[in-house]
């Protein structure tokens, strides 16, 4: 370190006046040379007060004392009769301070820590400070490997009373790891012990690229805890590191490293043992447990058998249970036995139940999904349960728990949710696109958490190229304190398929209806519904043969009573874009005997998602769906087919385009209207979206889709045309995809949107390489 000479006068006491001071009685004291610091300053560290008597050993001290403050680069003590007199000349302060060098810690942090060690513009310099800042520096340099780092500092002066200080680092490089040399190891090699390592040393020339060899402090520390598991899950109980060595090269380029080990002895497992107050039936505590008499031992088995006992007692309410795995040696040098000593403290009980995010959402909302309660035992289990719940609502982008003992109360908690409020609606004049329907636009509210009381409403009209819909919908998940739920609905609904390129024919329906919800238990729900519909239909010049020929037999007006029951089991974790968790939901609708149409509609979705870790996720999911006549030899309504093809279905295809051709008439073209068979699958491999943060409003994936309709009964067609319809279903027409897809809650609307490739279409199959959809449900 480089310094310019400040100057540094040694304490001096003025030798006329006081190194022969006789003791005298302080009437006042007077401070002269002060610019910058404060007289308030130097009192308050000045030992020394008006009417104290003093001699000349106190009169030293207290000089010592204030110059112990690092304010000042002289002192002299002087008297004027009764009168001390501090004669001061103040340190020079920094009026600059540059850093230059620096990229592997920011500027920022590099000043907010000089600013908390005392070294920033408008503070007074300290030389100590400076060197002690400078150590520090090189040693966080150090523990990334860089050991060939250095700091210089300079001080610069100004004039009298200002320096400037600079500071110049030279990072170096990170120190390469040559080699890593394990001692006394036996039972495995080197190579097999170092593939367990996140070091490495020694990379080849073609890979060296992408070696781990750089050396870190922490890493190792890292690599030794590895290397002492790795011995510990194979029956090493007394194994132990007894040194680590490491070295650097007189270039400090490469660092060698030696690890000493004192293996011991592998063990087995002998027998298994309780102690303490078990508080759970034994039987039941040996089921928790994943160590197994007679295997080798094994830490993680011991540690997973600790933390399942450990949730168990949580389950029972004992929140604050301790259980520790202990072996030991039986003396036939062989074996250990694994006593779980377990200590489940007392029972606790929730104090009070908080809430902390909801800025929208009622409190009443969120309580009302708490299986934990207030005065009960508390139980980690429906602590977590309740979370999930929480999370299931898709009102909220993130839940969190917490627990907090209750000061001065050993056997009470409290419990506090955080939650992160996400859009759960829109409550605005809407403009959106999609390829299906073209632009759409209208006035909408649709709301699943309705101004934070948690119902469900929807109020809409809007219009687009292929639809206009009016409708309104109002659900209360809580119409009764048990979780019964009801809902009404009425729509109007004017739909032009021709004009989406789908099918020939166009419908006016409008109806309404309620239903009824009821919870079977915490994961499943049955759901019934009574509503009336009337349905209009009309025809074009080049409405299909199949559907002119319905229409001329069955007219053009239908009124159905329908009746419906579904059954639902959730176990998704989060409402939204879920990362684990299953889904499946079966559901009938019935045109009761008496409606024009007589009819039954099953439908069957199901959703498995596997977490392959924090960002990582498999999806499968499947929707079946199958319909027919009540009886009669009337044929089933072509309105009421199902349809694939599209977003949310077989990707790559357009929407609602796959299925049986229909036989077209005059100049229309041979198209589909469904069919009364659904056959849809799909995979995904869910994973992060690079350089986003919030991933809870991204879903990105690689997909592989399949599906199609069928007709297990072809529709008539007019006496002048040839039907090609084949009934049937026939697994081998079933169409298939790749692409990848995004999925994206924006503020103004969900977004989705995929890039696929069909990978067998045929002839006069209608494909989309790109679709999205802006603005709607998906």
């Amino acid at each position: 370190m480089k310094f310019k000479t400040i100057g540094l006068a040694a304490l001096l006491l003025t030798s006329a006046q006081v190194a022969r001071a006789e003791p005298f009685n302080v009437s006042d004291i007077r401070v002269e040379g002060l610019q910058r610091v404060s007289a308030a300053s130097v009192f308050n560290a000045f030992p020394i007060s008006t009417n104290d008597r003093v001699d000349e050993r106190e009169l030293a001290q207290a000089a010592r004392e204030l110059f112990r403050t690092g304010l000042f680069d002289d002192i002299q003590l002087a008297r004027d009769g009764d009168v001390l007199i501090i004669q001061v000349e103040e340190r020079p302060f920094i009026t600059e301070l540059n850093i230059t060098g620096n990229s592997q810690i920011s500027e920022e942090e590099l000043r907010k820590g000089l600013r908390e060690s005392g070294l920033a513009e408008g503070q007074v310099l300290q030389l100590s400070t400076l060197e002690e800042i400078q150590r520090e520096l090189e040693g966080v340099y150090q523990a990334q490997g860089r050991y060939s780092a250095n700091i210089d500092a300079e001080v610069e002066e100004i004039d009298a009373s200002r320096v400037r200080v600079n500071i110049d680092i030279n990072e170096g490089a990170v120190a390469n790891i040559r080699q890593i040399n394990i001692v006394g190891n036996q039972a495995f090699d080197d190579d097999t012990l170092r593939e367990a390592f996140e070091l490495e040393d020694r990379p080849g020339w073609l890979f060296g690229w992408f070696s781990n060899d750089e050396y870190s402090r922490e890493r190792l520390s890292g690599d030794l805890e590895r290397l002492r598991s790795y011995y510990l899950n194979r029956g090493y109980v007394n194994f132990n590191i007894t040194s680590t060595q490491v070295s650097i090269s007189p270039d400090k380029s490469q660092i060698f490293v030696t690890i000493n080990v004192d293996e011991g002895q592998q063990f087995r497992i002998g027998s298994i043992h309780f102690a303490g107050d078990l508080r759970i039936p034994e039987p039941e505590a040996r089921e928790l447990v994943q160590a197994v008499p007679g295997e080798v031992f094994s830490r993680s088995d011991v540690t997973a058998s600790s933390e399942a006992l450990r949730s168990r007692l949580g389950a029972d309410g004992f929140a604050f249970a301790s259980v520790d795995g202990v072996p030991e040696e039986t003396g036939d040098g062989e074996t250990v036995d694994v006593t779980f000593v377990v200590d489940p403290g007392r029972r606790a009980y929730v104090r009070r139940i908080n809430f902390v995010g909801n800025t929208t959402t009622q409190d009443e909302v969120l309580r009302r999904e708490m299986i934990q309660m207030e005065g009960a035992p508390a139980s980690t289990e429906q602590i977590s349960q309740s979370r999930q719940r929480l999370e299931r609502l898709g009102f909220f982008r993130q839940v969190d728990v917490e627990t907090q003992p209750v000061p001065g109360e050993p056997d009470q908690l409290d419990v506090t949710y955080n939650v992160e409020e996400q859009p759960s609606g829109s409550i605005s004049a809407s403009i959106g696109f999609s390829q299906s329907a073209g632009v759409i636009y209208g006035a909408a509210l649709s709301q699943n958490n309705f101004l934070g009381t948690g119902n469900r409403v929807n109020i809409g009209a809007q219009r687009s190229d292929t639809f206009t819909d009016l409708n309104f919908g109002f659900t209360d998940p809580y119409w009764t304190l048990d979780g019964i739920s009801r809902g009404y609905n009425l729509f109007y609904r004017e739909t032009d398929y021709e004009d989406s390129d789908i099918s020939t024919y166009s419908t006016d329906a409008y109806g309404g209806g309620i239903n009824f919800g009821y919870p079977i238990n915490e994961l499943s729900r049955l759901n019934f519904g009574v509503g009336v519909e009337d349905l209009s239909i009309r025809t074009y010049s080049d409405t299909a043969s199949e559907i002119v020929r319905y229409v001329d037999d069955q007219g053009t007006d239908a009124q159905s009573l329908k009746l419906t029951a579904s059954w639902t089991r959730n176990n998704l974790n989060r409402g939204v874009m879920p990362t684990a968790g299953d889904y499946q939901r079966l559901s009938l609708e019935t045109a009761t005997p008496g409606s024009d149409a007589e009819y039954y509609k099953l439908r069957f979705r199901a959703q498995q998602l596997f977490a392959l870790n924090d960002d990582w996720s498999l999806k499968f999911g499947t929707t079946l769906g199958y319909a027919d006549t009540l009886g009669g030899d009337d044929p089933y309504p072509f309105y009421e087919n199902f349809f694939s093809g599209g977003l949310g279905s077989v990707r790559g295809f357009t929407a609602n385009t796959l299925g049986t051709r229909t036989t077209p008439r005059g100049s229309g073209e041979d198209r589909t209207m469904g069919g009364n068979v659904l056959v849809e699958g799909s995979a995904e491999l869910l994973f992060p979206m690079p350089f986003v943060e919030d991933r809870r409003s991204f879903q990105t994936g690689f997909f592989f889709d399949a599906g199609n309709t069928f007709l297990t009964d072809c529709y008539e067609v007019l006496e002048d045309d040839t039907s090609l319809c084949q009934s049937g279903v026939d697994l081998g027409e079933l169409r298939y995809s790749v692409g990848i897809g995004l999925s994206w809650l924006t503020p103004v609307g969900p977004l989705t949107f995929s890039v696929a490739e069909p990978l067998n279409d045929k002839e006069g199959d209608d494909t989309q390489f790109f679709q999205f959809s802006l603005g709607q449900t998906f």
